[in-house]
């Protein structure tokens, strides 16, 4: 994909990151053309037009994009920090919502349908996809928004069976966080942790995206809720949203109070995503025999690991990554009865880069959304 030539303004005082070149469409009158934000270099964003995808084929669903949720792994392929190679340019944008406006031939969505899509391109007929386990397909085609073109443009053609129907009364931007950020945590704690009622439980950075609602979902079920944060403005935030207790690792070492909390008997369930920083004191909340969940590592990839504490303690330390279609489905059943995600921003197309700039001073509590 090469966008057209076009003419340019610069965006200045878009929080402290490069700037944003808007590119104006020619064609726009025509029907011919869409918005598209592109990365072409790292750290380096347009906002360009691109050629509106044709009419969708036989078991395809086309959607208008309506708002897009941000994640660190956006963060990460903005940095230039992609794990395989890439071809620039690229749509940015790895998960997103939008409304059903044509669909092809065998489809059963219609237009006017709300709906979420599955990022993953995975193919369909391995042993993990036809069993359900979509985030382990033997032959993933890439990430949309991070190896191939994303969601960050206003109209995109998809698979039928990597399209969920979102139930009806839940608002875009809410719904734009359903299909990573609350699937994941859906598949963290419930798939992989097997979190139960009445377990005590350690949830990692509460102000962000996944820890917020990693909260939410572990007080649905009666759990009682221990979380970190950075600054006692984060700590009224985790305990509005039910967290029972809460530690402000900056100025107390989060591992001894768990551990004073709990009668040091420790947490039945770590939920870990911040890296190195804390993941051998997270080992060292857990109870014998404890799980520690983790799907992230923000502060640092490599840390040691001391192999007798490792088995006497018994722990069981699972990796998640991202999520299946049918933790997506469970988690749009969620919010439809209520349980929804915090949101901290909200921007607009064009200011992709000032929420990604929020993303990475970590000043955020719960989500930035790019609205549309």
């Amino acid at each position: 994909m090469t966008p057209d030539c076009g003419t340019y303004d610069v965006l200045a005082g878009n929080g402290g990151g490069a700037a944003v070149a808007i590119k104006h469409p020619r064609h726009l009158e025509t029907g011919a053309d869409m918005r598209a934000l592109t990365l072409v270099a790292d750290r380096k964003l347009e906002l360009a037009d691109i050629a509106a995808p044709a009419a969708p084929g036989a078991g395809e669903v086309q959607v208008r994009i309506k708002a897009v949720g941000l994640n660190h792994l956006d963060l990460w392929g903005y940095r230039g920090m992609a794990f395989v190679k890439r071809k620039l340019p690229l749509v940015v944008g790895a998960e997103a919502a939008g409304e059903v406006t044509a669909v092809g031939a065998g489809v059963s969505f219609a237009p006017g349908d709300a709906v979420v899509m599955y990022g993953a391109l995975t193919c369909g007929a391995c042993n993990a996809c036809r069993g359900g386990r979509d985030n382990l397909c033997e032959n993933v085609g890439g990430i949309m928004g991070f190896h191939v073109d994303g969601f960050a443009r206003d109209v995109v053609n998809m698979p039928e069976r990597l399209v969920v129907k979102a139930p009806a009364g839940v608002a875009m931007r809410d719904l734009a966080c359903a299909p990573i950020a609350f699937a994941t945590v859906e598949h963290m704690l419930f798939d992989n942790a097997k979190l139960k009622p009445g377990e005590t439980i350690l949830v990692h950075a509460a102000g962000s995206g996944i820890g917020s609602a990693a909260i939410k979902m572990a007080k649905a079920i009666g759990c009682t809720v221990i979380t970190t944060v950075g600054d006692d403005a984060k700590a009224e935030h985790a305990r509005a949203l039910g967290a029972d207790h809460v530690v402000n690792y900056r100025t107390d070492r989060f591992e001894h109070v768990v551990r004073k909390i709990t009668a040091k008997k420790g947490v039945d369930v770590v939920f870990e995503h911040t890296g190195a920083e804390t993941f051998n004191g997270s080992l060292l909340s857990l109870k014998r025999g404890g799980r520690l969940v983790t799907c992230g590592a923000t502060s640092g990839p490599s840390t040691t690991l001391n192999l007798m504490q490792l088995f006497q303690q018994q722990y069981k330390i699972f990796g998640s990554f991202g999520a299946s279609i049918e933790n997506i489905r469970t988690v749009l059943a969620k919010m439809a009865g209520g349980l929804l995600p915090v949101i901290d921003t909200e921007v607009a197309l064009a200011d992709f880069e000032r929420g990604l700039a929020r993303l990475e001073t970590r000043q955020v509590f719960g989500k930035v959304i790019v609205n549309f």
